[in-house]
């Protein structure tokens, strides 16, 4: 009955794969396990350690359904070298014996060694797995180098050898396997052979169509879906949230309300993640009251995108009592280092808070708490912003000092850090520092020198990126085009635009034509900005017109000033910028009575400048 559901299958996977290299230990990466205390394990050790001497003494030691419960216990409890210890001295050893250390490996994602195990299982021949061992063998495939080949040998040997009966909960682990392996064809092939199917296989192929970023598929297929439980509703609504289908996630999320389905805390995080991304406090507010009445509040999880949410939503008020109440023990927590920390500081230096941002950061330090490189990165950023290059140059002395300085994007921030605080000497001899260098490095350092005027270093940095085939990305074009603006160099920006299409097949955007007509206008070529603004065909983005009129102003061409500012005000007519550059404009040169009509015009319009604001 298997040869014939699956013949297809048969051809693929034949049974001399099990015994080729593919199941040599040089495909897996096994790591010696040490005999640990672990605190939170919810066995403590020396109770594990009686029972088995009980068993020792007592002789009941030598039955192996004993010894394998003593091994159960050391597995579940995380004490794998005693586990394995106890293993290595059983003489003679049943399918439980092997199942329970492969899958407490696996479950404490020791996948390398689960594996290394299995492998050995099968080269004494002696004792066959079964479903159980297979599906935690399975599950480490997923997350070892060469696992896809592994897993498609085993499950090779299983059609075959025919020597294991695949129940839902086997197949759904291969089908898990393809998934997370990223071979959605043999997934999608497997799925339509499979018989018997729960809701946890259509779950499966769920994530692996989102994976691709087959929206349309996604929806169709949970659409279709003849049973749905939270997990589906969580998984359809994420991955649309993740792909910026806001409104989208919305209405499934009320539909999910209204089909009754019983919300988890995975749903509360995701409902609070999409409150935050649509800016939407009231819905916000009324997530938090559903999760007051369902007692989750203690929930950590929930707690910290709560905690996201208000912060997005600018209510750092109520983010921060939520935060105090970890803080003061009212919310019971095992760890401390659970208390959400980095998100709100991150919350913090979003709504321009960073007196409380650094007050939060100080009381992580002194109290030798773990400081993620999330939360350094967001501080260095925000020292950035405020110019404040004592703070940053603290933290990158703080960081040294732990030995953490190889995040790439902790590396970019104090580039940007230091570059931004008028120091781009130290910011250029940390570049040069830098071992690991990807695009963000690059495209950092090449932006810090066009933001110094320093473009034609930009460009030798960019062309040294080149010629060291880093491809560069739609931000590292933004990067050197700014560079040769601010440094005069029309011909070479329009050989990146070229390059940009031609070469690399981005598709250029409204930011990098932004860049070009600042290159134009600044060279003093209005007339070629305002024909490059045409033909692109973007003149109906008011923000190229805006480049084109500052640039205007400074060349004091007040007639082409009066021309782009007529087409603002068509695509704009409530902004104020139109109004006043072009005012400024008359107003130098003492046309003082059209400089008066457009301040009252904008009164009579009753469109507001926004008032400035100094450093000082």
């Amino acid at each position: 009955m298997i040869w014939k559901k699956y013949a297809g299958f048969a051809f693929l996977y034949s049974h001399h794969l099990l015994k080729s290299s593919v199941l040599s230990t040089t495909a897996i990466n096994p790591v010696p396990i040490k005999l640990q205390h672990n605190s939170s394990s919810p066995l403590l050790p020396v109770n594990v350690q009686v029972i088995h001497a009980n068993k020792m003494k007592d002789g009941s030691a030598r039955d192996l359904s004993a010894t394998n419960y003593v091994l159960n216990l050391y597995t579940k409890s995380n004490h794998l070298a005693s586990a394995q210890k106890l293993f290595d001295e059983i003489p003679q050893k049943d399918v439980r014996t092997w199942t329970i250390l492969i899958s407490g490996f696996a479950q404490f994602g020791f996948n390398g060694n689960a594996l290394s195990l299995f492998i050995k299982m099968r080269k004494e021949g002696i004792v066959i797995p079964n479903e159980f061992t297979l599906s935690s063998v399975f599950k480490c495939c997923c997350s070892v180098s060469n696992g896809l080949r592994l897993g498609k040998s085993i499950h090779g040997w299983i059609v075959v050898t025919a020597a294991v009966d695949l129940d839902v909960a086997l197949e759904n682990a291969i089908l898990d396997l393809y998934v997370k392996c990223e071979s959605l064809g043999y997934a999608k092939r497997f799925f339509e052979r499979m018989s018997d199917k729960n809701v946890v296989s259509w779950n499966i192929m769920l994530a692996g169509y989102l994976g691709t970023d087959d929206m349309a598929t996604s929806v169709e297929l949970f659409k279709i879906m003849p049973e749905k439980d939270v997990s589906s509703w969580n998984t359809i609504i994420d991955g649309l949230l993740q792909h910026g289908f806001d409104r989208d996630a919305l209405k499934l999320l009320r539909q999910m309300t209204l089909d009754g389905t019983s919300f988890n805390n995975v749903t509360f995080s995701i409902s609070s993640a999409l409150m935050s991304s649509l800016r939407n406090l009231e819905l916000g507010r009324q997530i938090h009251g559903k999760v007051m009445r369902l007692s989750m509040y203690k929930d950590t999880l929930v707690r910290a995108s709560l905690i996201f949410m208000y912060s997005k939503c600018g209510q750092m008020e109520k983010a921060s009592r939520i935060f105090q109440e970890f803080r003061q023990g009212i919310v019971e927590v095992q760890h401390s280092h659970f208390i959400p920390w980095s998100t709100i500081i991150s919350g913090y230096i979003h709504n321009s808070m960073l007196k409380d941002a650094l007050q939060v950061f100080s009381s992580m330090v002194r109290d030798q708490l773990e400081v993620d490189v999330f939360t350094l990165s967001s501080i260095v950023s925000a020292s950035a912003s405020s110019g404040l290059l004592e703070l940053g140059w603290q933290i990158h002395c703080y960081v040294q000092k732990l030995g953490h300085i190889s995040d790439i994007f902790f590396i970019s921030a104090i580039i940007d850090m230091y570059a931004k605080c008028g120091k781009l000497d130290s910011a250029q001899l940390f570049f040069e520092q830098t071992q690991t260098r990807n695009i963000v490095v690059w495209t950092t350092m090449i932006n810090s020198y066009a933001i110094h005027g320093k473009g034609s270093d930009a460009v030798q940095l960019f062309e040294l990126m080149l010629n060291q085939r880093i491809a560069p990305n739609e931000v590292s074009f933004i990067s050197v085009l700014t560079a040769c603006g601010h440094a005069g160099l029309v011909k070479e920006g329009c050989k990146y635009l070229r390059l940009m299409k031609q070469v690399y097949g981005i598709k250029p955007g409204l930011e990098h034509f932004s860049c070009m007509v600042d290159l134009f206008g600044r060279a003093g070529c209005l007339d070629e900005a305002y024909d490059f603004i045409h033909e692109k065909g973007i003149s109906s983005m008011s923000e190229v017109w805006k480049v084109l009129l500052s640039s205007c102003l400074v060349h004091k061409n007040v007639k082409m000033a009066r021309h782009v500012s007529e087409k603002l005000l068509q695509l704009q007519p409530s902004e104020h910028s139109p109004y006043i550059l072009l005012s400024n404009t008359c107003s130098e040169h003492e046309n003082w009575d059209e400089a008066s009509k457009l301040r009252g015009l904008m009164q009579e319009r009753k469109v507001m400048k926004h008032p400035g604001q100094s450093w000082t």
